[in-house]
């Protein structure tokens, strides 16, 4: 009953995952997850959990994952934060960090979730276009903040488009850019290459730079709901603050043990990651070879359109035949399916039906 409902609730217009489908034998390639199992070090201490002590309280700090996180990365557990999935981390970034008189800036082009924050949290926010060939500016960002701003937040590799923004020009970006908070969503950055593109060895020398990542894209955890940012202690002790204002413990004892394993459990995150960018680079020439057009990915995903289709017709043609891509009515990508990389068969699969909707005549 809506009658009920504050006037903020009214001008809410919420986020919209990708498809969760209750059908069976679908070739899901439509919400990056990823398409191999998470580490078995991490299933084996999920199973040690489940027990009498789900009857306690988890461990509020997580001390035990920000240790697994810090270690990994080499930093300080101080310098970690960790939350239930990267999105609810996201959400106290905008209000410990993004939330001031003056906009925030993103991409035109970027995570749909950023506006949805914006809207709960009343912050004023400016997109900066990417470039002609979908590419993050940073020349667009200098130009746009004047040298201040309320702060920015873009992924890298870019969601949708897939495309990463090189180092070098995110330290540019916060030479220029020094009195703002500067995040970076970094869920896709494993897939970036055999060197991990990470902007996490910028932190030591720029205290205003913010580094978010995730466990349920390159770890498989995605139903295990465990993100985490990286930062100079001021900043995350902003987020602990928020945090401890709204729900002290965010992290379960399962969330907590598995994903610590996960993070200690190098060869099986080396071993998958590597085949899945083994994978994408394959899908990419099979797409190619059909006449499209495939955006460079460093992510666990495609975006790709073909000029003799449209892209909300290839969608409903691919679900026809029982293929789950995403596909988003927004300006300038509207042509455009986003396709996660799944196992080799599931690459041929689609590749199948794709070449088979293709040389059918309309």
């Amino acid at each position: 009953m809506s009658k009920f409902w504050n006037s903020l609730v009214h001008s809410l217009t919420p986020y919209v995952p990708g498809e969760q489908p209750r059908l069976a034998n679908l070739v899901k390639l439509n919400t990056n997850e990823s398409p191999y199992g998470p580490s078995p070090k991490a299933l084996s201490a999920l199973h040690e959990t489940v027990g009498d002590g789900l009857r306690l309280y988890p461990d509020p700090n997580a001390q035990e994952l920000k240790q697994a996180i810090a270690g990994f990365h080499g930093l300080t557990a101080d310098q970690v934060f960790v939350g239930n999935g990267s999105d609810e981390v996201l959400a106290h970034v905008f209000l410990a960090l993004l939330k001031h008189e003056q906009p925030i800036l993103f991409p035109d082009i970027s995570y749909s979730f950023y506006p949805v924050y914006c809207g709960l949290y009343g912050i004023d926010h400016v997109t900066v276009p990417l470039s002609d060939s979908y590419q993050i500016e940073v020349d667009g960002y200098l130009k746009a903040s004047g040298g201040q701003c309320g702060g920015i937040i873009f992924p890298n590799p870019n969601a949708p488009t897939g495309c990463l923004l090189a180092l070098a020009e995110i330290e540019r970006l916060l030479e220029g850019i020094s009195e703002s908070v500067v995040v970076i969503d970094e869920a896709y950055v494993d897939f970036g290459g055999q060197t991990i593109p990470t902007a996490i060895p910028l932190i030591a020398r720029h205290p205003n730079l913010l580094v978010v990542q995730t466990l349920s894209k390159s770890r498989a955890l995605a139903g295990l709901r465990v993100g985490f940012a990286l930062g100079h202690p001021d900043l995350i002790e902003a987020l602990e603050r928020v945090k401890n204002s709204f729900n002290s413990y965010p992290l379960d004892r399962l969330a907590i043990a598995g994903g610590t394993a996960a993070m200690e459990d190098r060869a099986h995150f080396e071993q998958t990651r590597l085949a899945i960018i083994a994978s994408r680079e394959a899908l990419t020439g099979s797409l190619e070879r059909l006449g499209f057009e495939v955006l460079p990915s460093k992510a666990n995903f495609l975006f790709a359109r073909h000029p003799g289709q449209d892209g909300q017709s290839l969608a409903l043609a691919l679900r026809q035949r029982g293929i789950l891509v995403r596909h988003f009515s927004l300006p300038r990508i509207d042509q455009f399916l986003r396709i996660s990389v799944g196992t080799d068969e599931q690459c041929r699969v689609l590749v199948a039906a794709l070449a088979a909707i293709l040389s059918t005549p309309e």
